[in-house]
């Protein structure tokens, strides 16, 4: 058909490239997702500042992408297709690495493929990058706006690059295939740092092209060797660069009384100097691998180069500006990644560690003007760096958290006991038990073998498993697909074949099997709790094992070689039979990888923003009621008035400076903390230390005392340092009810419950920084500005108020109105027109109704805060004796959402009571009974299923069973109640 094999190879990669690439756009999520998606998509469409280390490469596509929208609610679906275009890429480039790996143990470099050999190729080819593009990890990558598809895609062009190189290496102009890799690599930096594992892979397949007769010596230097590459770059580029430069701008600015980035400016001249100097040595004494390895610093460093986006845009004080790195010492903490502190990881403490001593660390500079009015640096805080007793370290330490659920897992794992030291036993077997076998091999095997549902945890499913005994919510999931192990099969028979045939390329491929994998395991270092599943880490090391599925194919057509000894039909035979492999996996994972339809994560944030009124101050929790809200307002628009603020960032000084500067539409928050008073390192944390003459305190006295840094409230601690404490934990606002009342802010029906003192009770541990901010924002706000805080935050970190919020949708509103006894479990007053307006008129559900769309466990999860909602406003107007309306309220519940989409949870149990009160007995009794006996298989099967690893799942059954027999009590239901009762007994008696 093809005259070579060369065209023959391209047109069957374009082929390929258009299959995935119509696959991901198929399947891609139309709109922002759940977790950091919605802050790269608004981050990549103004060009803001995300978490660290950022992703300015990956940012600058995403702001290419957007640029092509014709309506800002576009602008999602363009920067998810940047992932779908990488991914496509990828397997694009994919394939082309299995033909060039298939030629060579086909034809070898000598001949060109004969038109049966060109078959087998691309046969090869097109089976190992199919099943790479319908992999599980991979596919979910590919559809959402994240880093992890286009660096596969750099890794994939680097292995690309390497094996172009490898087949031109004796050209006298080979060298631009390694400056080329180089110039990738920098750009990779600019996405992830996975690409960099894939360094000593592409060391040997140098190492082999370039030595006549390898030896196992040089193999071991040329592995060490390629490891130092990937630490100069990894610690010596990266963060080292910059460090030198802040050294230099501190020496410069400090001592010599520059101003500021004058020794950025220098060190950039010196280095420029000194690689410029090492050019001319080059040339002159015709040293050419000097040169080439000069030219591949110089374009590591411009794809690196990207990174200056983030100090630039920095500058301008975006509305999203994390750790606000404007100058290069801020910056260097950015790439650090300093805010989430450091895991231990060959050498460190192991979890019941106990400090001996600490020591004063590294300064973290602040700009500040002299006496003079000169620029200068000053130490603001120097890092305290804890020193342990050798006894209590260890090598290769991995039981190294304190945190109480970590131990408890260690406990699981391993058999660690809290109160004993671990032994090397221990440490290696939760080493290679959960941070090998669960967290890499599961991944692993999840891909090629099958996945048992999305729950979290969830385990293997092998080809022999049943449905039977499962519980329906795992029986019916859409992400429950059994690949019966043919993936899993296909690339064991490719490993072997390309050992046997190919051993120095097998090697390369399984160096980057490991090191994108295993490697990656010990690097992280993961404790033994996640908020979610981690298997997208290590899509680069399935990409390794994709290329031996491509090749399996090799070893597939010589197996049936003397079963099938007819050239054109055992070729036929091998590649139909190895196309089930793709096609399996394409099968069983569309219904469960194809986001279509899919909106929650955008009515989610739209409908929390809608629940506040106008110029409100809104905390959120963490990133799933946050980032799609950064979206919704940054890049549709929505909203802007409103103040988005994070809890755990209110801990942090650079976050506070921003809510005292106007962003969007929305204007700073009045607080009367200055900077000096919340200062990182200053009332991070303020200790309870009781004081029986203080019964109460005013907050606005409080607040003036921490200001003046009083030494009323100072305290000493054991290392000399003094710290502001608190002497009571009764706090008291005084309020101004007349202005309140000429505000308008408390509805008619509560009138009768404002106070002219609100009353509540703080921590008796210690006050964060955060709620110190909380306590000043309500000094000093007067009730100007509404303040929510969003319903997702849990009630231990609602600061003591609950008892002066009022639920008003997917947010409380904090009121200085007293509420009225709360039912169990109830938090927080419901304004019944206030909440009506936001369910059933303002808040949208799209497509929570169509069972053809996929919600997994996140947005299942999330969407029953709303069924929350719909519960209490329909008990508060039977409470008032509006039938009517609560009657309107449920059937608007189930009508949103039912259960065929997201199935019925505890929040539903909820609903069980007013049916039966607005006369929908029987609906309420089937709701009862459907609840019960999910309750009853999901706890059956979990309690015998490894139950510490799915506490979450058994702890949610037995609410449901809770609440479930609240509703029964309250219906007078005694039978079903005692159903309950007899199930309590049984999974969870009273000790």
């Amino acid at each position: 058909m093809f005259k070579s094999y060369k065209k023959a190879n391209n047109v069957a990669g374009a082929l390929v490239f258009v299959l995935a690439l119509a696959t991901y756009l198929f399947t891609l999520e139309p709109t922002v997702s759940f977790w950091d998606c919605g802050e790269f998509i608004a981050s990549a469409n103004k060009l803001l500042v995300p978490h660290p280390p950022g992703a300015p490469t990956f940012l600058l596509l995403g702001r290419l992408a957007s640029l092509l929208a014709l309506h800002p609610s576009q602008t999602a679906a363009l920067v998810n297709g940047v992932s779908a275009l990488s991914s496509a890429l990828t397997v694009l480039f994919l394939f082309w690495t299995i033909t060039m790996l298939a030629n060579k143990l086909v034809v070898g470099k000598a001949t060109e493929p004969s038109s049966h050999q060109t078959a087998l190729i691309l046969s090869a080819g097109l089976i190992g990058a199919l099943a790479f593009t319908f992999s599980d990890s991979f596919w979910f990558n590919a559809v959402e706006a994240e880093v992890y598809a286009l660096s596969a895609l750099c890794t994939a062009v680097v292995v690309w690059l390497m094996l172009k190189w490898e087949n031109r290496a004796d050209e006298a102009d080979s060298d631009k295939w390694l400056i080329l890799i180089s110039y990738v690599i920098g750009l990779s930096i600019g996405v992830h740092l996975l690409n960099l594992l894939a360094l000593p892979a592409l060391g040997f397949l140098y190492y082999f092209r370039k030595t006549a007769q390898p030896t196992t010596r040089g193999g071991l230097l040329t592995l060490v060797g390629s490891g130092a590459l990937v630490l100069a770059i990894l610690l010596g580029i990266i963060p080292g660069l910059p460090s030198l430069a802040g050294s230099f701008e501190v020496f410069f600015v400090n001592a010599v009384g520059l101003p500021f980035n004058s020794g950025v400016v220098i060190f950039l001249l010196f280095l420029a100097g000194l690689i410029g100097a090492g050019f001319r040595y080059a040339v002159r004494t015709q040293r050419r691998v000097l040169h080439t390895a000069l030219l591949g610093l110089v374009f590591i460093l411009i794809g690196y180069s990207s990174y200056l986006i983030v100090p630039i845009r920095s500058g301008f004080n975006p509305a999203l500006d994390e750790n606000n790195p404007e100058d290069v010492l801020s910056f260097v903490s950015y790439l650090k990644r300093e805010q989430y502190g450091t895991r231990p990881l060959l050498y460190g403490p192991q979890f019941n560690a106990q400090p001996i001593d600490q020591q004063q660390g590294a300064p973290r500079y602040e700009r500040s003007q002299d006496a003079s009015g000169h620029d200068t640096y000053v130490v603001a805080e120097r890092r305290l760096e804890t020193t342990y007793a050798d006894a209590d370290q260890m090598l290769l330490p991995r039981l190294y958290s304190p945190a109480p659920e970590h131990v408890r897992a260690y406990g699981h794992w391993a058999g660690a006991q809290p109160d004993q030291k671990p032994t090397m036993g221990q440490n290696l077997a939760f080493l290679f038990n959960y941070q090998i076998g669960h967290m890499y091999w599961r991944y692993f095997l999840w891909n090629f073998v099958g996945r048992e549902s999305d729950v979290q945890h969830a385990g293997v499913l092998w080809p022999t498993a049943t449905k039977n005994g499962l519980p329906a919510e795992l029986a019916a999931n859409k992400a429950r697909n059994n690949f019966y192990a043919l993936p899993l099969a296909l690339g064991l028979l490719g490993l072997f074949f390309q050992v046997k045939r190919d051993g120095r390329n097998a090697l390369v491929v399984g160096l980057l099997f490991v090191l994108t994998g295993l490697a990656i395991v010990l690097y992280l270092n993961q404790p033994p709790t996640e908020p979610r599943e981690r298997d997208y880490t290590f899509a680069g090391s399935f990409y390794a094992f994709a290329i031996w599925i491509g090749l399996g194919v090799l070893a597939l057509h010589e197996l049936l070689r003397f079963v099938l000894r007819q050239e054109n039909l055992r070729l036929a035979a091998v590649t139909l039979l190895a196309l089930v492999v793709p096609g399996l996996m394409a099968t069983q994972g569309w219904d469960d990888h194809s986001r279509a339809g899919r909106y929650a994560a955008l009515d989610w944030a739209k409908n929390m923003l809608s629940s506040v009124a106008p110029n409100a101050i809104l905390i959120t929790y963490a990133d799933n009621d946050t980032f799609p809200l950064w979206y919704a307002q940054n890049v549709e628009n929505f909203r802007p008035d409103v103040r988005v603020a994070v809890l755990s960032y209110l801990n942090t000084d650079w976050y506070v400076d921003q809510m005292k500067q106007p962003a969007n539409a929305s204007r700073p928050w009045p607080l009367s903390l200055e900077h000096k008073d919340y200062s990182q390192g200053t009332n991070d944390y303020l200790p309870y230390v009781e004081n029986p003459a203080v019964s109460a305190l005013n907050v606005k006295e409080f607040m003036q005392l921490v200001r003046q840094n009083s030494p009323l409230l100072q305290v000493q601690t054991q290392s000399g340092k003094m710290l502001l404490s608190y002497p009571t934990t009764n706090f008291y606002l005084d309020v101004d009810t007349a202005a309140v009342r000429r505000l308008g802010i408390i509805p008619k029906e509560r009138a009768g419950q404002l106070v002219a003192r609100m009353n509540w009770q703080a921590s008796k541990e210690a006050l964060e920084k955060n709620t110190l901010v909380i306590l000043d924002l309500l000094a000093s706000n007067n009730w100007q500005r509404p303040v929510y805080m969003s319903t997702s935050i849990p009630q231990q970190d609602y600061a003591g108020l609950d008892n002066y919020m009022q639920l008003e949708g997917l947010a409380y509103r904090i009121l200085p109105a007293q509420n009225p006894v709360a039912q169990p479990r109830e938090v927080g007053a419901v304004s019944k027109e206030i909440l009506f307006d936001s369910l059933m008129r303002k808040f949208s559900y799209r497509n929570l109704n169509q069972p053809g769309v996929y919600y997994d466990e996140t947005i299942r999860r999330t969407m029953s805060q709303y069924r929350e909602q719909f519960a209490r406003l329909s008990q508060a107007y039977l409470q008032a004796g509006e039938t009517a309306k609560a009657k309107q309220v449920i059937d608007r519940c189930l009508r949103v959402m039912p259960d065929d989409t997201i199935p019925f949870d505890y929040n539903t149990a909820d609903l069980i009571a007013p049916l039966v009160k607005v006369g929908e007995v029987k609906q309420a009794n089937r709701m009862f009974d459907l609840l019960t006996d999910r309750a009853q298989q999901s706890l059956a099967y979990y309690s015998t299923h490894e139950p510490a690893l799915f506490e979450r799942e058994i702890g949610v059954n037995i609410l449901t069973l809770q609440h479930l027999y609240q509703a029964a009590a309250d219906t007078n239901d005694q039978a079903r109640a005692a159903r309950i009762a007899g199930l309590f007994e049984q999974y969870y008696p009273r000790s």
